[in-house]
């Protein structure tokens, strides 16, 4: 949250399960600490697509765009999300990051895609069936020398994360060196 709070956008919303506890309540009050929106989403169960649904549902009616960012890609931060911005001021419909060549998060989807997009998302999967089926729609933006796209889902990947130490150089650094 804290490198997004420096990306080019009117508004962050943040999508949480609606559970109550220690854990949410503090993850809560971090989120609000940068300025998010929380949208509270009661089918966060069923997978990551309804997230994102409630994600856009949350948006301003004046919103031309939304960027979907994964809250457990700590190392995408807000010169990634500039980079589709601008993509998607160009004329893009959907912007997505790469790293090495390689769709991953995050994606800006232009208000006009919402409807499709939300109609082709199911379960516990995001947007990739979108993407697949229109590709005429994507334009792919790298941001290798941006962000990381690490995902830490467990607690042995944040254990490797820290273990890298503030100002170690991500795995796209370390690639763009070699």
């Amino acid at each position: 949250m804290r490198k997004l709070h420096e990306a080019p956008v009117n508004e962050i919303i943040a999508v949480v399960g609606d559970r109550t506890g220690e854990e949410e309540e503090r993850l809560r009050h971090v989120c609000s600490l940068y300025g998010a929106i929380i949208a509270e989403n009661p089918k966060w169960e069923e997978g990551i697509s309804t997230s994102v649904k409630r994600g856009l549902d949350a948006c301003s009616p004046d919103a031309s765009g939304a960027v979907v960012v994964l809250g457990d890609q700590p190392l995408v931060g807000a010169r990634a999300v500039e980079r589709l911005v601008e993509t998607h001021e160009g004329g893009a419909a959907v912007a997505v990051a790469t790293y090495g060549g390689r769709r991953r998060n995050p994606a800006l989807f232009a208000r006009g895609t919402w409807p499709i997009l939300e109609e082709e998302l199911s379960g516990d999967e995001g947007a990739r069936r979108f993407l697949k089926r229109h590709p005429e729609m994507v334009t792919e933006v790298p941001c290798d020398d941006v962000a990381d796209p690490t995902d830490v889902d467990t607690r042995e990947d944040l254990r490797r994360l820290e273990a890298r130490g503030p100002g170690m150089p991500t795995n796209n650094q370390k690639e763009a060196r070699r």
